[in-house]
């Protein structure tokens, strides 16, 4: 499987068939406006206390390194998801975190937005990122189009549990909210990159093929009586 770098995959698509972010949202929020304005008092109320349980699973959210990011979703689908129990689901999520990441780069370039911190001087629940989220631009945000990518195609892995695993999505978004790395007009607008992405990824019939092979490793994993190790009720 080619890579990206070192323990990063390629996704399934080529640069030039990911969507375009710069096209897709509109600019961030303008010096004085309301949504502006809108956007520091969604960051004052779901900025989450440090050591506190919300604290604790935006923590854990915040890290997308595999094999640890795989289990984001775990606790919703109620079967563990990993290289060996479920390779073929691991191996979709993988791939499609790099689309629905690498997505928002566009946009993120070009308006190189600050992030919470830089502007508010709270902490974060990244520490040792912060050197390299100062550099990299808060708008849209990559998590939220992974995270909201993700939960998309897990409703159609299990759609008897959409409503869950979608909560589950909009959660994970926010936890980066409350961890005081981005705005919410961040989230929103990264969430709309997640959606483009699994738009466009449906075009591709090794997506698709992925996908479907995933469907019967849940189902398999679930007749096992297999559990998930990861809790990520806040």
């Amino acid at each position: 499987m080619p890579e990206l770098r070192p323990g990063v995959l390629a996704g399934y698509l080529p640069a030039d068939q990911r969507p375009d972010s710069l096209r897709l949202v509109p600019p961030p929020p303008a010096a004085g406006s309301a949504a502006l304005a809108a956007d520091e008092e969604a960051a004052r109320a779901n900025l989450a206390k440090a050591g506190s349980p919300r604290w604790q699973v935006a923590v854990e959210d915040a890290n997308l390194k595999f094999p640890q990011a795989a289990e984001t979703f775990s606790c919703t689908l109620g079967v563990p998801i990993n290289e060996r129990d479920t390779p073929q689901l691991y191996l979709l999520l993988r791939r499609s975190l790099v689309d629905a990441g690498l997505s928002t780069y566009r946009a993120k370039d070009h308006y190189r937005r600050q992030r919470p911190f830089l502007v508010n001087h709270l902490p974060t629940c990244s520490p040792d990122e912060i050197d390299k989220l100062s550099k990299d631009g808060s708008y849209p945000s990559g998590h939220n189009a992974a995270g909201w990518a993700w939960a998309l195609i897990l409703t159609e892995v299990d759609p008897e549990r959409a409503d869950a695993i979608l909560a589950r999505g909009l959660a994970y978004g926010q936890s980066r909210l409350a961890c005081n790395v981005h705005w919410q007009s961040d989230a929103n607008q990264g969430r709309i990159m997640g959606a483009a992405t699994v738009a466009r990824l449906h075009a591709d019939p090794t997506f698709r093929a992925d996908l479907a092979a995933a469907r019967g490793e849940v189902a398999a994993a679930r007749a096992k009586g297999l559990k998930p190790t990861r809790d990520c009720a806040a």
